[in-house]
């Protein structure tokens, strides 16, 4: 027996607010029913009429070996068997926190947690025991969780404080919290020169994926790097949808290779490490660490954090993606894509851009790639809305809003990108035809 999508939405709404347990699902930003999922397998997902679809979210990045690995489903299988939680430490725990240092050259010690907004949180709360200050840095765009002191916006100024987006949130939470423009050189320099010896850390998205696909420009990221340094603030790379999504070694491995003697002082991971399970961390050196409970005063406790079945999905998970070649394969994958994509809509006349990194990848109906947030507010929205449900219509699923970046997985074959270009294709002369 079947349900229908609006059938299961419906009843959804009773019960949960918008119906939905995290806000971007509800569909709000394209229109329509949001497709309830009823299972899952390699790169396609099933929703609740039966219709499969081609699936580009991956659970927003965590399936990059794609929905029901073997190795991964074997690994999980055998860690429920023993036990679902224990409330004391295990060994697997301490196996993916080697693992995960293992692969990240500026980690010395990890905590694991069990989510990103976690993860942030506590990176932000590390860093402001660790100096001692209390202002911290953000940018416009870069989204790190939804702890009330990163729930901010920009101010009206260069440089100044932002006040909250989140009802729920006083003013006097986030009064310690800048918000600045992505890539803006300007005004990271006139940060730190008004507030230099206040800044505990700048906490950046290398490539973020909640405005879309925007990547920091090399210039801004070492500039920043500089400016940490010299001013005693620590640098924040929060890489839980980077993480091992676009490189081996992570976003900050790319940067490293561009800019010398780069590491960032503290990394937020997430996502992929739990393989699909609730699993994040935070890193850095075991000086900074040490400030960290019960070594030092900054207090953070989980009751879940190392759950020893979602250890298990993460350390399967980075087993196989350590494997020779599997970068390569999978960039070359989600190229490909992004190409497909960017010729069918040459062909059709529709103004389109996009890029990729290892198996993330964004686009915009726009000329060029924009590099800030006001400049993706400023991208076609309405035309991305259409063919979202062009795409949807026909059998492809990519993110409900124009603001949230895509993912290729393992489990993607050249049948698949084939597919969902020739959708892609049809779904863009329908734009075309419909443009005034």
């Amino acid at each position: 027996m079947t349900t229908s999508n609006q059938a299961l939405f419906e009843r959804a709404q009773r019960v949960i607010p918008g119906g939905v347990n995290s806000p971007v699902r509800a569909f709000r930003a394209v229109g329509g029913t949001p497709r309830f999922i009823a299972r899952a397998h390699g790169a396609y997902m099933w929703d609740a009429e039966g219709q499969r679809l081609i699936d580009y979210i991956g659970s927003w990045g965590p399936m990059i070996l794609g929905h029901g690995h073997p190795a991964v489903l074997e690994a999980v299988q055998k860690a429920a068997l023993e036990g679902f939680s224990f409330g004391a430490p295990t060994e697997r725990e301490v196996e993916l926190a080697e693992a995960i240092i293992a692969l990240v050259p500026s980690i010395e010690q990890v905590r694991l947690v069990s989510s990103g907004t976690e993860a942030g949180m506590s990176a932000i709360r590390l860093a402001r025991g660790a100096t001692g200050r209390s202002k911290i840095i953000k940018f416009e765009g870069c989204y790190h969780g939804h702890a009330d002191a990163l729930l901010v916006k920009a101010g009206s100024g260069l440089a100044t404080f932002g006040h909250p987006t989140s009802a729920g949130v006083p003013a006097e939470v986030v009064q310690h919290t800048l918000v600045l423009e992505y890539n803006n050189l300007e005004q990271i320099e006139a940060a730190f020169a008004a507030h230099g010896a206040e800044i505990a850390c700048v906490m950046i998205e290398p490539i973020a994926g909640n405005m879309n696909f925007v990547r920091a420009q090399v210039p801004f990221v070492q500039r920043i790097h500089a400016l940490c340094k010299q001013h005693g603030a620590l640098f924040v790379f929060d890489e839980v949808m980077t993480g091992f999504r676009v490189a081996l070694g992570s976003a900050q491995s790319l940067y490293a290779q561009a800019i010398p003697g780069f590491a960032p002082d503290i990394s937020v991971f997430g996502k992929v490490i739990g393989g699909g399970m609730p699993l994040a961390a935070f890193g850095t050196t075991r000086e900074i660490m040490k400030h960290l409970a019960p070594l030092g005063p900054v207090y953070q406790a989980g009751t879940l954090s190392g759950n020893p079945v979602a250890t298990a999905c993460g350390l399967a998970t980075l087993t196989e993606i350590a494997k020779p070649g599997f970068y390569e394969a999978l960039a070359a994958k989600t190229q490909s894509l992004v190409a497909g994509l960017t010729r069918a809509a040459q062909a059709a006349d529709i103004p389109f851009c996009g890029d990729s990194q290892g198996g993330m990848f964004g686009f915009f109906f726009f000329d060029s790639l924009p590099q800030h947030y006001n400049a993706v507010m400023a991208t076609d929205k309405a035309r991305f809305n259409r063919f979202f449900h062009g795409m949807l219509d026909r059998g492809v699923y990519l993110a409900p809003a124009l603001y949230e970046a895509g993912f290729v997985s393992a489990a993607h074959t050249e049948a698949d990108i084939a597919a969902t270009v020739a959708a892609a294709a049809e779904a863009f002369a329908d734009l075309h035809k419909a443009a005034p």
